[in-house]
Order: structure tokens, then C-alpha cells, then sequence
């Protein structure tokens, strides 16, 4: 700042601000009980570029006023100078942060894991913007009052100020002198509407891909999943083994497991499922390590296991309440009809390209004994079929009958028969039932024993048993994968009252684009209403809310370019880069109509130049100290924790290089198109302010 401006006072004031601006926001933060992560960092490093500009155009201003007042040895008191000068520029500032506002308010209407992302952003940005307006409006200009009171009247501008100054004025000049009406209004729409579509196709793929990208977590959870009845000391055998192998791995630090349910665990597991928890050393090669662990879990075939980040297995179970990326769950009342309609939908599942870790959800059968009791039989002995049921269960399973208190230890007292009565279907047989009359009567008497196969795990969700067939997706958008499965879906004949369901990110993805577009349709139309009363034209309006995509597509360039588009990232950087122009636009034009209205100069070129110089340094540090802010993103690399930041540093830098020749060249030539300035009109104006403006 004092490399551009050459003011201390200034670079002061900007200085004491700006960290201010973000204190309050932080402080509104905390005492809406809000946590600072990763998100909320986020925005308030894409509000950098805002806040800094908030605090230039104000004490610029305000100093040049000053400057003149003095050189023309007026002797109005410099308070009232400094109130003046505030309230020229306050109309602008306020319209253009209002505009963000506006531009921000449809993402707190999203729902779903994206509405959860993006939230905790927009709110640390649009409180970091607001608290930056309220800075602007009262606490600069008092800090103004005070730093400019003694100030010189004259100013010396740096060298290589005066160069910069000279050398774009030379250029604009140039680029006004060829760009005739006609042409320029061509070359404004081609640049708009080709931005446009270029940003649309670059960005509307991304929607189809994953929404979160691959998290480079340290700690890595491993889930295991036996057949249901897998006994506990065979999968704390195979997960024993598993761990030495794990420890073993070159980068792996640490191995911890545990099976069944933790002591504290928020899962409800059987002991035929476990977790091991792998924690990789941060110097180690993250790729190289995590390869050789999913190569050590994959020769456990015989067990549903998967390898992922607790963050990604979180998110994955909010949406679909399982750990595949997209699910297809069959509805329906038998469950022999469902296991065979899921390994039809399986199959052909199989044959789509993209699809890994495919399987059906795990359905065993496992072998009991079945009582099935004779009416006939059992009424000689004025026994009835529940009689019948209950004693043969307490003498197979045990029943409790009450608890023995010792030494501060509950202990349940169990009827049970003994161990050898019950080893074989024979000894079964042999049980006695007691009967009312005080004999006793062997079971077989009144009963077919016999062992049958049944289900472990049925699964019901809305009244109808249900079972999953689940997939991830690879080396193509889970989108084209899903589209592929609902076409496999349709195939399949399904009888009445069967359905299937598709689930997972996709079917995040599937209304996360509508939300959008829905949600930007009006936030689009409050801007232009917004537009239309910050410049008092419709012609103005539109021409600020078209410029804009121009400016994007830098930011789409550079995230093609580093195969990030298809990122949350990606998208957050645009947001920020479409916030800068859309401020550096109503900023420009406020300033052209000021000159125009008050500053005595008229309509044309020479307007246009000097209304873009006086711009120039605020345009200049806002792009500089915004790319400054994210430049660090981009050294550490691709480092753990930055999988989000990093893209949207990638898109910001890029997106900074066209919007500052979108604010600098095309649209001073799009206001000489489309000016002069029509009379304002003065129910949309904040103040009315004829005061000169200095040069």
C-alpha cells in the first residue's frame, strides 16, 4: 500500500482498518458461537481485495480534497472537509458492498453437504465486507481528521508512479482512438457473452463431479465388515494380522483397531465389524503410502473393507447413510425377491465403465432351529402353542430371571438347561416340557424341530425391507456413472410394490445444480436493481452486470489450465473474483459520473482517461494485495488441509489479471460507447453532493 500510494498516512490508515474490520467480523463470529476452519479462513481471504478498497477510495478522497482546499487557501474547517469528502464516495461504497450482500444471500438457501461448505464462507465474507463498510463510513474519517489535520498541501508521487500513471494513459488513449462505437459495442458483446460461455462450459462439468475433492488426511480409517455371525476372536485374528502388516509399511507411524463397538463409539456394529486406524507420518510420500496401504486391506478378500478419511466417510453417511459414492437401494416386501432383483441391478451395474468397489450389501443366511408346534399334539396335554414356544426357547437360549448384587457388581441370573442337551438336534428333541398336570412330555411329541436357513441382518426403511447395492466411482464424473445405473435401473423389470432409489453425491449433485441456478437467478435481478439505483440508469445497470463474466474468465482459464475447475475451490475463487469487478465496475462508473456532474468535465475521451487514471492505483493495489493474500496458498503446495484453498488461490491470482483489464481497458470503452450520463435521478441517490471534484 505505501509502495503504491507513497503516503504514510494513508498506508497508516489502511493498515489500522483492515485488520480492524476483520476483528469485527471475527468477533460476530465468536459470539454466534461459530468455530474458525478451514471455510470461515477462506472467506475472510477473498474479502481482502474488498476491504482494501473500502479503505483506499475513502482516505484517497478524502487526502485530495484536503489538498485542494488548501491550494486554493479555502477556509472551511477540516472536519467539514473530511465529512464532505466521505459522503462523495459513500453511495458508491455502500451500493457496491450491498451488492455483495445480495450476491452472497442465495447461498445461506442452499441445503445438503454444499449449503454446509459454503455457508460458514459467506458468512465470514459478508460480515468481513459489512464491517468494512461501517470502518469506511465512520472510523476512517476519523482517523483521517486526525493523521491529515497538518498534512502538506503538496504531494510528491514516486517515480515509478508517475510511469505507471503515464504508461497506462498512453495505452488507454490508444485503445480509445481504435475502438470505434461501432466496433467496441461488437467487441463488448463477443467478450461478454464469449466469457460467458466459456465460464458456463468450463464450470456447468464441475457440477457433475465430485462435490468434495480427495482430503490428503494423515489419519486414514479402515473398515472392516465380516459375514454377520463371524465370531470374535476370528476377526480380532484377521484384524491383529492386518495391523502387523499395516506397521510394516514404510510411512505408516502408527496402527491402532478395534472390533465390534467402541466403548464410546456413535455406531452400533456387530463384533463381525472393526476399524483400524492408520495414521501416516506427514514426511512420508502421501500417494506412495496410502497405495500400499489399500494393496495391503485388498488381500483380505473375503471381507467387505474399505479405505478412506474419516472426513470423507462422515460426509458419505450424512447423504446416503453408507461409505460408496453412489447407492442404489431396492424397496420392497420379500426379501428372496429383493436379493434377486439386487443382483440383477449388480450385474449390469458391472458392465458400466468407471464403476469400482461394487458390491451388494452383505445378506447370509445362517442356520437355526425351528419349532414348529402340532395343535393336534399339543391340546391332549392342555398345552397351548405359546407354552410350548417359551419353554423350548429358556431351555435353547435362557432366559433372565433376576440379578445378584456382590461386591457393587450386578450380575444377571441366566435359567438355562445344561450344555448337553442342547449340542445336537437329537438332544434337542429329547427336551421336556413341563405340562399342566404335572407331567412331562418330550418335545418332539408336540413339536417339528428342524434347522432352517435365515437371514442375520434385515434392513427396513419406510416400512418396507430394503437392500443396497453400492459403488465409488473412478476416472470418470460420478454423474455420467449415475446416469449410467439409472439407465440399468430402468432396464430391470421390477414387480409391483418393488422400486429402486438412487443415492449418494450424485443425488447431492442432482439438486445442487437447480438450488443454483434458482438461487442465482435472483440474486442476479436484486444486483441489477441494485445497479440500476447506485448509477440511475437501466443503460448503466446493464452494462456493469455484462461486463462481468469477462472478468471471470481469467479465473476459468487458469483452473482449466491446473485441473482444477472441477472444484469447490474453483467455484469459491470465481465468487471472489465476480465480488472484485462487480466493485471495481460500479466504483469506476460512480467516479465517471461524478467528473461528469460536478468535477466540470464533459462528456468524452478526455473524461474517460482521466476518470481511469484516478482509478488506476485503488484498481492496481486491490488486484495486487488480493494476489499477495493468496499468494502463500500457492507456495505451500499441495500440502494436507489445502485441497479446497488451493484451487480457489489458482482461480483468484488468474481471475485478478482479467478483471483488472476489464475494469482498466473494456470498460472505459464501453462507458464512452454507451455515455453521456443521463441526469440522475435523485430518489435513488444516498447524497447529493454538487461539491467540485479534484483532480
Amino acid at each position: 500500500m505505501l509502495f503504491l500510494l507513497w503516503e504514510w498516512r494513508v498506508a497508516l490508515i489502511g493498515l489500522v482498518t483492515i485488520p480492524l474490520s476483520l476483528l469485527a467480523a471475527g468477533l460476530v463470529l465468536y459470539w454466534r458461537g461459530a468455530t474458525i476452519n478451514v471455510m470461515v479462513l477462506a472467506g475472510f481471504v477473498i474479502a481482502i481485495g474488498v476491504l482494501i478498497d473500502d479503505a483506499v477510495i475513502d482516505i484517497r478522497n478524502i487526502a485530495r480534497r484536503l489538498r485542494q482546499a488548501r491550494l486554493e487557501g479555502s477556509t472551511e474547517s477540516t472536519a467539514s472537509i473530511v465529512l464532505h469528502a466521505s459522503l462523495e464516495v459513500r453511495s458508491s461504497i455502500v451500493y457496491a458492498t450491498l451488492i455483495i450482500v445480495v450476491a452472497i444471500l442465495p447461498v445461506f438457501l442452499l441445503e445438503g453437504l454444499t449449503g454446509a461448505f459454503l455457508q460458514p464462507l459467506a458468512t465470514a465474507y459478508g460480515l468481513a465486507v459489512l464491517a468494512s463498510m461501517a470502518v469506511a463510513l465512520i472510523v476512517t474519517p476519523a482517523l483521517a481528521l486526525l493523521l491529515f489535520r497538518k498534512a502538506p498541501s503538496e504531494r510528491r508521487k514516486p517515480s515509478f508512479v508517475r510511469r505507471l500513471q503515464t504508461g497506462y494513459e498512453t495505452a488507454l488513449v490508444r485503445v480509445l482512438a481504435v475502438a470505434r462505437p461501432a466496433l467496441a459495442l461488437v467487441a463488448i458483446v463477443v467478450v461478454a457473452f464469449g466469457s460467458l460461455g466459456l465460464v458456463g462450459n468450463a464450470v456447468a462439468p464441475g457440477l457433475g463431479q465430485e462435490l468434495l475433492p480427495p482430503f490428503r488426511e494423515t489419519d486414514l480409517m479402515i473398515r472392516w465388515e465380516g459375514a454377520p455371525g463371524t465370531s470374535h476372536p476370528e476377526m480380532t485374528r484377521i484384524t491383529t494380522r492386518a495391523s502387523q502388516e499395516l506397521r510394516s509399511i514404510p510411512g505408516v507411524r502408527s496402527v491402532s483397531a478395534h472390533v465390534g463397538r467402541a466403548v464410546l463409539g456413535d455406531q452400533i456394529v456387530g463384533i463381525n465389524a472393526g476399524e483400524i486406524w492408520v495414521s501416516i507420518d506427514p514426511a512420508a510420500n502421501y500417494d506412495a503410502t496410502v497405495a500400499a496401504i489399500r494393496e495391503t486391506v485388498d488381500g483380505y478378500p473375503g471381507l467387505r473393507r474399505d479405505v478412506r478419511t474419516y472426513l470423507q466417510d462422515r460426509t458419505r453417511e450424512v447423504l446416503t447413510g453408507a461409505s460408496e459414492a453412489i447407492v442404489a437401494r431396492i424397496y420392497g416386501p420379500d426379501l428372496t425377491i429383493l436379493r434377486s432383483l439386487a443382483e440383477d441391478v449388480r450385474q449390469g451395474i458391472s458392465q458400466i465403465d468407471g464403476v469400482v468397489d461394487l458390491r451388494t450389501e452383505l445378506q447370509v443366511d445362517e442356520p437355526h432351529v425351528q419349532v414348529e408346534v402340532d395343535l393336534a399334539k399339543v391340546e391332549p396335554y392342555g398345552l397351548s402353542p405359546g407354552d410350548v414356544r417359551r419353554a423350548a426357547a429358556t431351555l435353547m437360549a435362557g432366559i433372565q430371571v433376576g440379578s445378584l448384587f456382590e461386591e457393587q457388581k450386578v450380575f444377571e441370573v441366566v435359567v438355562w438347561s445344561a450344555p448337553e442337551t442342547r449340542e445336537t438336534l437329537t438332544s434337542l428333541r429329547e427336551l421336556l416340557i413341563d405340562t399342566p398336570a404335572g407331567g412331562q412330555v418330550r418335545l418332539a411329541d408336540v413339536a417339528d424341530i428342524r434347522v432352517v436357513s435365515t437371514p442375520t441382518v434385515i434392513r427396513h426403511e419406510s416400512n418396507s425391507l430394503r437392500i443396497d447395492v453400492g459403488l465409488n466411482v473412478s476416472g470418470r464424473a460420478p454423474e455420467a456413472v449415475a446416469r449410467d445405473v439409472e439407465e440399468v435401473l430402468q432396464q430391470i423389470d421390477f414387480p409391483l410394490e418393488y422400486h429402486p432409489e438412487l443415492l449418494g453425491d450424485y443425488s447431492e449433485l442432482q439438486t445442487a445444480p437447480q438450488r443454483v441456478l434458482a438461487v442465482a437467478l435472483a440474486a442476479a435481478i436484486g444486483i441489477l436493481l441494485l445497479l440500476q439505483a447506485a448509477f440511475g440508469t437501466w443503460r448503466f445497470a446493464l452494462l456493469a452486470l455484462g461486463i462481468v463474466p469477462a472478468a471471470l474468465l481469467g479465473g476459468a482459464l487458469a483452473a482449466v489450465a491446473t485441473g482444477t475447475i472441477h472444484s469447490l475451490g474453483a467455484l469459491l475463487g470465481l465468487i471472489a473474483i465476480l465480488a472484485i469487478a462487480a466493485r471495481n465496475g460500479i466504483l469506476l462508473l460512480n467516479h465517471y459520473q461524478r467528473l461528469e456532474r460536478h468535477g466540470g468535465e464533459p462528456f468524452g475521451p478526455q473524461l474517460i482517461v482521466r476518470g481511469a487514471r484516478e482509478r488506476l492505483s485503488s484498481v492496481v493495489m486491490t488486484a495486487l494485495a488480493t494476489g499477495l493474500a493468496v499468494v502463500p496458498l500457492l507456495v505451500l503446495g499441495d500440502l494436507p488441509g489445502y485441497e479446497i484453498v488451493r484451487p480457489m488461490a489458482v482461480v483468484i491470482v488468474g481471475g485478478l489479471v482479467t478483471s483488472t483489464l476489464v475494469s482498466l481497458f473494456i470498460l472505459p470503452v464501453a462507458y464512452l460507447r454507451f455515455g453521456p450520463s443521463p441526469e440522475p435521478d435523485e430518489s435513488t441517490r444516498l447524497v447529493e453532493q454538487p461539491r467540485p471534484v479534484a483532480a
